[in-house]
């Protein structure tokens, strides 16, 4: 039994941070029931993590009879999240107020780009418009290049799925005191604005400057702080800031203290030379050479792994930090809980797999959900086995 056991969210279906979210509420142990618009799955589903430990219900919420439906639903709800352009629910009827009227403790869970106002707030965009609004992309890469894409990590999942699911955890304890639900408006531009708040604080005291890449202490500046090819044409990730540290890993690779010491660490002027001078030290060995004589040691030194190597590292397998779901590994829950152990409850389901149960259990009858898929309002998934 998760953290979240017995409470119930609604997802309205779509990508990227709001699936995020929902996956990781169900891992929790929360019902997620992710209301789709038909069995006509992209072929992307087949393999769509984020659809793990959810049931699917299929709704036409273009129908009357359709929001009539998803309202019923909405009523037996904690918590509902949806990702859609500021507008859209309440254009289909089925905004905050219309919820509220059924269910006035539910939490209203908006995710989007730009958030609920604002003049870009009905604007299309994705991560990486979001992330340049905020500082972030200008910060990422090296010195006198373009900017670097960090994947879309930074903001539809940093500063959107988990932004988040922390304001419905908070909307969630602070309804259990006062009874009463709200709209938790979590915009990814706020998100990652809140990502920025070390390169912010370091700048207000002079240590870190905003307007340029590869010149700050984690930015790959420093040869200390930074990624080294090794002699395979792979790569290791060095992280020895603390001057204890940096001397271990020194004396483990065997380099000149005289020359690499924490004086050195602290002039940023000797950073590019000792970059250079370390990156042909590294090159002499292969990266799992080094791993055998750095990774068990305080020299904060890692392998540079593919996503397909991760799953098979030592210390991800001794954790079982991935597991198999529905043919392939995944991420297992994170974080951890000592008492009520997230699970994965089951892999993704079909569209429409428990439309029949659910209904059922709002009270409607057999036979009228056969009328309902029959008039298309609904759509009932011809096995509701997981697949």
């Amino acid at each position: 039994m998760g953290v979240l056991s017995g409470f119930r969210v609604i997802e309205l279906a779509g990508m990227g941070p709001c699936p995020m979210a929902g996956m990781l509420l169900a891992d929790m142990g929360a019902e997620v029931i992710c209301v789709d618009r038909s069995l006509n799955a992209d072929p992307m589903y087949a393999k769509d993590m984020s659809r793990r430990g959810k049931k699917s219900v299929v709704l036409d919420l273009k129908s009357e009879r359709g929001r009539e439906l998803f309202l019923k639903l909405v009523s037996t709800a904690d918590v509902l999240i949806e990702g859609f352009r500021p507008g859209v629910m309440e254009k289909l009827g089925i905004g905050p107020e219309e919820c509220f009227a059924v269910n006035p403790e539910l939490i209203f869970g908006r995710m989007t780009g730009w958030g609920q106002d604002g003049p870009l707030a009905k604007n299309a965009g994705h991560d990486i418009n979001y992330i340049s609004l905020t500082g972030a992309l200008h910060a990422i890469g090296r010195k006198g290049e373009r900017p670097v894409v960090p994947l879309n990590l930074v903001g539809d999942f940093g500063g959107g799925s988990m932004f988040l699911v922390m304001g419905i955890l908070g909307a969630l304890l602070e309804t259990g005191r006062s009874g009463k639900g709200q709209v938790v408006d979590a915009a990814m531009v706020d998100g990652v604005a809140n990502l920025m708040w070390m390169c912010h604080s370091f700048n207000a005291v002079g240590l870190w400057n905003l307007a340029e890449r590869e010149s700050n202490l984690l930015d790959g500046a420093a040869f200390f702080y930074d990624t080294y090819e090794t002699a395979d044409g792979k790569y290791l990730a060095l992280g020895s800031i603390e001057p204890h540290f940096f001397s271990r890993f020194v004396e483990l690779v065997g380099l000149d203290k005289t020359v690499f010491n924490s004086s050195a660490q602290a002039d940023p002027s000797q950073w590019p030379g000792l970059k250079q001078e370390l990156a042909d030290a590294l090159r002499q060995k292969t990266r799992d050479e080094w791993c055998a004589l750095l990774e068990d040691s305080d020299a904060c030194v890692s392998p540079v792994l593919s996503a397909d190597e991760a799953p098979h590292h030592p210390h991800n397998s001794a954790r079982d930090s991935y597991l198999p779901v529905d043919g392939y590994l995944q991420p297992a829950p994170a974080p951890r809980f000592s008492r009520t152990p997230s699970s994965v409850l089951h892999g993704r389901r079909q569209q429409g797999a428990d439309t029949r149960a659910v209904l059922t259990a709002l009270g409607i009858r057999g036979d009228d959900i056969e009328q309902l898929e029959a008039q298309g309002t609904v759509a009932c998934a011809r096995s509701p086995e997981t697949v």
